[in-house]
């Protein structure tokens, strides 16, 4: 890739990973209309490491409390919030994680075209805006509980669909459940967490075991790009979640599904 398609996809990806706007609808664009060449796979490792750098350091302390209480529970079978907090991460990646083994293989034969990211990105854009505009606000991430856990770990599963956003459906899932948005916000980053690692590490062996050529130049630029994007992503969506909410992505979503159908159709 030439440097300024580096530059273009390492910002996107990092932006798009944690805006409720879904990343595939979006990275599959600049090969469609400008006939970009395919990052590699090289690439889709650098930025998957680059937005957990961003997700790592933003939520350093959140996270050292959070494994420190785990432990403790483990060892002393004492509950805090946090250490209930950790069981429910691990819980809700659960589902994605059995969807993934099972329908991976059908969903990319049959799931990545042009057409259904866009009916998936507007689809799914107004799910976010109805959880919106109709939920609640009443519950904290210290009232989630095995049930609403669960239907958000389900919810998260769907994303596996390109175009659905995994940081738009928990989002959704979670004010549907009543949570405030910066609570659902949170829990839904919290929750990306084991998921980048396990598709970072799941690429990174299929890196290893291809032999392919790596443009070191490239990856760093990437790791770094998306990681600085990402992290000023989360910072800025959290700080004027509660002024703007859910609907200018709601918009936005319905304004990107609809070129991507005229892609389609016309």
């Amino acid at each position: 890739m030439l440097w300024y398609q580096i530059v273009f996809l390492a910002v996107i990806q990092g932006l798009t990973e944690f805006l409720p706007i879904s990343s595939s609808a979006h990275l599959i664009l600049p090969s469609q209309l400008l006939n970009w060449p395919d990052q590699g796979l090289a690439f889709d490792v650098a930025v998957h490491v680059g937005t957990l750098i961003a997700i790592v350091g933003y939520f350093r302390k959140d996270i050292a409390q959070i494994i420190f209480a785990w432990c403790v529970s483990i060892k002393d079978k004492q509950s805090t919030p946090n250490s209930r907090l950790a069981w429910w991460i691990c819980l809700a990646t659960l589902p994605a994680c059995v969807f993934g083994l099972l329908f991976d293989d059908f969903i990319s034969t049959h799931l990545r075209s042009l057409e259904v990211i866009a009916y998936t990105t507007i689809g799914f854009g107004v799910l976010l805006w109805l959880s919106d505009r109709y939920g609640t606000s009443h519950k904290t991430e210290q009232d989630l509980a095995l049930k609403s856990v669960l239907l958000i770990g389900l919810a998260q599963a769907l994303a596996l669909i390109p175009g659905t956003s995994r940081s738009g459906i928990t989002m959704t899932a979670a004010r549907f459940l009543g949570f405030g948005r910066e609570s659902a916000a949170r829990f839904s980053f919290l929750l990306s967490i084991p998921l980048i690692l396990a598709a970072g590490g799941l690429k990174s062996v299929e890196l290893v075991s291809s032999n392919l050529a790596v443009d070191w130049g490239s990856i760093l630029m990437g790791v770094i790009l998306s990681a600085i994007s990402a992290y000023l992503c989360i910072y800025l969506f959290l700080k004027w979640l509660n002024t703007i909410g859910f609907f200018p992505f709601f918009v936005y979503r319905l304004i990107l599904g609809g070129v991507l159908l005229l892609i389609v159709y016309l």
